[in-house]
């Protein structure tokens, strides 16, 4: 299929007798719409199929012109609009049915999109291009075994395919499989190299994260810092990695690379409070932390100030803050441990227990909680 409808309007003219003059400006306003979106002049493509519609309101070719130019302008429910109007008088047209499917899915309604898509591939059932955006669908839908099956299918018909080999990393990864992610993504550096989508390289480096195989996710993550200094996702991999290993000076490397960019990012300056904390800088952790703070309220940068009064021996204040954030985040078994060791610190273990068994009166089920438990009973 071109992706041009006017292509096939003017092999079908040349197969008959010269046109009418009507016939012929319709053609000439056609091929020049088409130019304009291919240039990126939307308002003069738009004149362009509006004129057409002058003389011909059922016109294909301007219907599914209007559609296209309102996509590439992002008004996409205009565009939904012109592409069903052209699906009234001409069912069944493929380049309406492609961009309406595709409207749907930049509206995230892939369910939408997939019965349109669906509807395409009636038509044209070896379609590469549309059969990875259904995939891409049902994966956005989380149905795991329809996506999986159209990508392996695209990949039956292209053994390479990089949409398919990339949306099954993407799917087991969403789906937390992660090594069977790895597989897929791998493929795609053995077959691209050097040249392979940064993009890809990250998603490798995350999943060695989730594995917490660290040692392995940073050269892939210094390969997509290599393409690109100022990745956030690859910085961020790298500082993460090193925080799992331990290295908490080589992690502040990349976290404050990150702030130099983003200097009001809450997650990060928390995440560098911490690197600090571990390392027995505090006055910078809390420096850190109150940043974090004074932009919004963050959980974790009180329980790493909470974390600091108790190193500092101050007790009484750290289980005052801790108890304030077990009001609003009553299930965060961090919370309770720190109130929990506090107490301990202070040789109260009577207490100490009582504040683990608040967190099992919730009927959770914690393996960190438990060995804490079993820990103070034994003393």
């Amino acid at each position: 299929m071109s992706d041009n409808p006017n292509d096939e309007f003017q092999q079908r003219e040349s197969a008959h007798e010269p046109p009418n003059p009507e016939i012929a400006e319709i053609s000439e306003l056609s091929k020049k719409g088409y130019q304009y979106l291919k240039e990126g002049r939307i308002e003069e493509a738009e004149e362009c199929f509006a004129r057409i519609l002058e003389r011909d309101r059922e016109n294909n070719y301007a219907l599914v012109g209007l559609g296209d130019a309102a996509r590439k302008r992002g008004a996409f429910r205009d565009a939904v609009d012109h592409y069903k109007k052209c699906l009234v008088f001409h069912p069944g047209n493929n380049y309406a049915l492609f961009g309406l499917a595709d409207c749907y899915k930049a509206l995230n309604q892939y369910q939408k999109a997939i019965e349109i898509w669906e509807q395409y591939l009636l038509h044209d059932n070896k379609n590469i291009t549309v059969l990875t955006r259904v995939a891409d669908a049902y994966r956005k839908v989380r149905d795991f075994r329809k996506s999986k099956a159209v990508y392996l299918r695209v990949l039956e018909m292209e053994t390479d395919n990089a949409y398919a080999l990339i949306g099954l990393g993407h799917l087991h990864y969403d789906f937390k499989e992660y090594k069977d992610a790895l597989g897929y993504w791998q493929r795609m550096v053995d077959l691209q190299g050097d040249g392979v989508d940064i993009r890809v390289l990250t998603s490798i480096g995350n999943c060695y994260r989730k594995l917490k195989q660290f040692d392995f996710g940073v050269p892939f993550f210094e390969k997509a810092l290599a393409k690109e200094p100022d990745n956030f996702y690859a910085l961020f991999g790298l500082a993460d990695c090193y925080r799992g290993t331990e290295r908490q000076s080589r992690s502040l490397e990349y976290w404050n690379r990150i702030l130099e960019k983003d200097p009001r990012n809450k997650v990060i300056l928390t995440r560098a409070g911490d690197a600090y904390r571990t390392m027995g800088d505090f006055e910078k952790a809390v420096d850190y932390y109150e940043r974090a703070l004074n932009i919004e309220f963050d959980v974790y940068a009180v329980l790493g100030l909470a974390m600091i009064s108790r190193a500092r021996g101050k007790y009484e204040d750290a289980i005052s803050s801790l108890r304030k954030l077990v009001q609003n985040d009553p299930k965060n078994y961090r919370l309770y441990l720190e109130i929990a060791q506090c107490y301990e610190a202070q040789g109260d273990s009577q207490r100490a227990l009582e504040a683990l068994a608040d967190f099992q009166r919730l009927g959770i089920r914690n393996i960190y909680i438990q060995d804490a438990i079993t820990k103070l009973q034994r003393t």
